[in-house]
């Protein structure tokens, strides 16, 4: 019998890669996705519209985090033995606009399935991905499992309490909830809200003449940006150790945005400062410092090595979105 397993926030970036990731695998995966995603199915299309995959080991079913009796409903009928949670309101700059929504998806939704977890009995496994916004007002040089918490926006608020709450509930229900803190990591898939993929997409913009400047905020902002499909692989790496713990996961190194912007458009043959334009209304109400990980837990423990540098991640999305392009023109 094959091993059951649900991903939550399976339309997304993460979730898209985790589904494609446990086929390979052998397990019969259960996605839940909300009404928002039903006409955003992109990142899973291609599962969806293979005869041999949809509805015979991929299966999908209708559900919100907000609704907890969609959420129960599902776990109660699939009976799986992995919970992968990659469904929150996960883009720092909404959360300034939906603040009360942007909590409960983030962390009360999160606490009400271990409160079902806990009356459910049986030991499912639990993995819960946390954000290095947690550690955003630190001014360590490099943040760990152990770094002081001080977020500065309601995301990180809320990364932090779910972070807080897998804790206890490990530890006072004897629940197996795992987890990692990711720092920043893209891929092809990401969506349009965030920096990297704005960038991608105006600098191909920009090369086929629809568009003659792309206009960004703080561009001295350094971040760690890893790949988003090799931090999966983690994260189920993560959910077969025997006791359940918590690791934080990054390349170690910063990238500038400014750096980011010259790379991409030196991809194409374009210099960025031709058509750079700095706007100070993209600037957030809050500025985080620089945040690095230090994944020695994860090195000796997991044997976690970055592999993807800010180069082959770049080369990956241009490559993405320059093959996309000429496929929708032609």
């Amino acid at each position: 019998m094959k091993k059951r397993v649900i991903v939550l926030g399976v339309t997304g970036q993460d979730g898209s890669y985790m589904v494609e990731l446990l086929l390979k695998k052998q397990y019969e995966v259960h996605g839940i996705y909300r009404k928002s995603a039903t006409s955003n199915t992109k990142n899973i299309n291609h599962l969806l519209d293979n005869a041999k995959i949809y509805n015979k080991k991929f299966f999908l079913h209708k559900g919100d985090l907000i609704d907890p009796i969609s959420i129960f409903r599902i776990i109660s009928q699939v009976n799986p033995l992995e919970i992968y949670n990659f469904a929150d309101q996960d883009h720092v700059g909404w959360s300034y606009e939906i603040p009360i929504y942007s909590f409960n998806v983030t962390t009360l939704s999160v606490i009400q399935i271990f409160e079902f977890l806990k009356l459910k009995g049986k030991k499912i496994k639990f993995f819960q991905p946390l954000s290095s916004n947690m550690f955003g007002l630190s001014n360590s040089n490099k943040l760990n499992e152990n770094s002081d918490l001080s977020p500065n926006s309601i995301y990180a608020l809320a990364k932090s309490s779910t972070y807080l709450a897998s804790k206890m509930y490990h530890k006072i229900n004897n629940l197996f909830i795992c987890g990692a803190i990711f720092f920043n990591h893209e891929s092809p898939r990401r969506s349009d809200e965030y920096v990297t993929k704005k960038i991608v997409r105006t600098v191909c913009e920009i090369l086929n003449k629809k568009k003659k400047y792309i206009y960004l905020g703080d561009i001295s902002a350094k971040i760690d940006w890893g790949y988003a499909k090799e931090y999966v692989e983690v994260a189920w790496k993560i959910m077969q150790q025997k006791k359940p713990d918590f690791f934080v996961i990054g390349t170690g190194s910063n990238t500038s945005v400014k750096a980011f912007v010259a790379e991409c458009f030196n991809y194409v043959g374009l210099n960025y400062k031709n058509h750079l334009k700095i706007d100070k209304k993209l600037l957030r109400p809050s500025k985080t410092l620089t945040l690095r990980a230090n994944t020695s837990k994860a090195k000796s423990k997991i044997n976690f090595k970055s592999k993807t540098k800010i180069k082959e991640l770049i080369k990956i999305m241009m490559d993405n979105e320059l093959a996309e392009y000429k496929k929708h023109r032609q």
